[in-house]
């Protein structure tokens, strides 16, 4: 290849990854919080789920995004790991998207006189409104103007490939020509980080003649799976979730590449015989990007039988402490059944709740007090409550005895106080700065002294030691006196200017949500002690 056509050759592959970019991110932006709804409505079903994450891709020309979203979606709760595996199995068939693009208007259409115009009316409606949703849709344009100026590099690039190209080494020998094309496919996508440019170089190639189709069929292949190398990479130090999902997008095109790679023959006889029946160009650029399609949907298939033992299997795996902290440890769809049975199993796991809550409002305490380094497992709570919950759901649905139903109410209420622990826990130590730079002043020694009769307290309050007793009471009584203290003295430091306003706004708001912390402790340990003492009523209640 001469110094011309490898410059080409390279300023073709930035504009493409340049024009990716753009219109990646004009696209996402444009797409707004559409993408999340999309997600978190469209997954009930595995076609819903699957069609939802095409369409999102497609549109947003970025798997990446969409696998991301699907994962702090399962995260959060909003979606189980089942749904996710669908969106993101759709998510790979979306990534075709970018393929028909090239073979359907890179090399029909005079490049220049599409692209420049892109490019300055994209351009335009950027500068017009760059932080409307406008901007960010020009920003897209544009985007599709240099990927399409990178084509039209690539193709000066290869007019004569196939002499410049010397591939006959690795072309016409058999199955070993197949494997050469598979690892020129994944190490191509390696280097370039992006299947999409990878994908555009191997359909300028095989529409310049340099290499057949079997062998650029089996180098889309060796691309698709080069992708998985940086969902690995992705994945190192990730949540466990992101882990399942790479793991999930590993499994997808490996499986799928080896398969495709036995039935390459007639996976290719099928596409020549689906492109003359759709219609399509007979061109090699048009049969490669319909064999990708081909390729992702073979996928789907792969996985639709095998979809739910594979979810099992991953959820089964990268597991961290703070997960096996948040699994329950009493109620389950066995108890379920029985409503009385299932109020002592919530009742228990409450129990744990509330421990949790308060140990971690507690460690966080240690920190005002001199005592960093407690232990603290809320991490779990997140996952806990919402296991929880969705017991109650399957609890709620069967018929159950009045005074089941009462206490099913008050845990719930008591789970409710826990929780609000829980959120607010950060808060705690947000005033620790502002408290280190009072310096030794009585202001300082009040909020110390606060701060020790609040971890006395919270000991008291934690359902994993004694139920609620008169020594709680009465040390809550002693907070009560302290913040008022504390708080007075606040207001007064701060209106003679011996604190800053900022500073005394600041550690009004922290001192108030501790004093909420304790209020709602105070009150599930009081409404816990009652019910200790309250057995649900097994009559009339079984498992029909």
């Amino acid at each position: 290849m001469s110094g011309i056509a490898f410059n080409l050759l390279i300023g073709g592959v930035g504009l493409f990854l340049l024009g990716m970019f753009l219109m990646t991110d004009g696209l996402k932006m444009a797409a707004g919080p559409a993408l999340g709804r999309v997600l978190t409505s469209s997954t009930q079903t595995r076609l819903r789920g699957l069609f939802s994450g095409l369409v999102v891709t497609a549109l947003v020309q970025s798997s990446s995004a969409v696998t991301v979203a699907a994962i702090g979606f399962v995260n959060a709760g909003l979606l189980t790991l089942s749904q996710s595996l669908w969106v993101l199995f759709g998510a790979n068939v979306g990534t075709t998207m970018t393929g028909w693009l090239v073979a359907l208007l890179g090399f029909s259409v005079k490049i220049e006189a599409a692209a420049l115009p892109m490019i300055g009316i994209g351009m335009a409606l950027r500068l017009s409104g760059p932080d409307l949703r406008r901007g960010a849709a020009g920003s897209a344009l544009a985007g599709f103007g240099v990927l399409f100026l990178g084509i039209g590099f690539l193709q000066q690039a290869f007019p004569g490939a196939q002499n410049g190209f010397d591939l006959t080494l690795l072309a016409g020998h058999g199955a070993l020509s197949i494997v050469a094309f598979v690892l020129a496919g994944l190490l191509l996508t390696l280097l370039m980080q992006s299947s999409s440019v990878a994908l555009a170089i191997v359909l300028t190639l095989a529409e310049a003649g340099a290499i057949p189709l079997p062998a650029a069929a089996a180098a889309v292949i060796g691309a698709n799976v080069g992708t998985t190398v940086t969902a690995l990479l992705a994945a190192i130090g990730a949540t466990p979730n992101a882990k399942r999902a790479a793991a999930a997008h590993v499994l997808f095109n490996v499986l799928t590449g080896v398969v495709a790679l036995l039935l390459l023959p007639l996976l290719l006889g099928a596409v020549n015989v689906l492109r003359e029946g759709i219609g399509l160009a007979s061109s090699p650029a048009v049969s490669l990007a319909l064999f990708h399609t081909v390729f992702n949907v073979l996928g789907v298939a792969l996985m639709w039988p095998v979809a739910d033992h594979l979810a099992r299997f991953l959820e089964g795996r990268f597991h961290t402490r703070d997960e096996e902290i948040g699994k329950p440890q009493y109620v389950d769809r066995n108890v379920a059944s029985v409503p009385a049975l299932a109020v002592d199993a919530l009742r228990r796991e409450i129990d744990r709740v509330g421990g949790m809550a308060v140990g971690g409002v507690w460690a966080r305490l240690g920190t005002l007090i001199g005592e960093a380094g407690r232990r603290d497992e809320s991490a779990g709570l997140p996952a806990l409550n919402r296991a929880i919950a969705a017991f109650v759901t399957q609890v709620s649905r069967g018929s159950m005895a009045a005074t089941t139903a009462q206490l099913l109410a008050k845990l719930l209420r008591v789970q409710r106080y826990y929780e609000t622990c829980g959120e607010l826990a950060a808060e705690v130590v947000a005033a620790r700065d502002a408290v280190a730079d009072l310096g030794a002043t009585p202001l300082r020694e009040a909020i110390q002294d606060l701060a020790g009769v609040a971890d006395t307290l919270l000991v008291q309050l934690n359902p994993d030691n004694e139920p609620f007793a008169p020594l709680a009471a009465a040390q809550a009584e002693h907070f009560e006196k302290s913040y008022q203290t504390v708080k007075d003295a606040l207001l007064s430091g701060g209106a003679r200017g011996e604190i800053s306003i900022g500073t005394m706004e600041q550690l009004l708001r922290s001192f108030s949500t501790l004093h909420r912390i304790m209020d709602q402790a105070a009150k599930a340990a009081r409404l816990l002690a009652q019910l200790r003492d309250e057995p649900a009523d097994a009559s009339a209640e079984t498992a029909g």
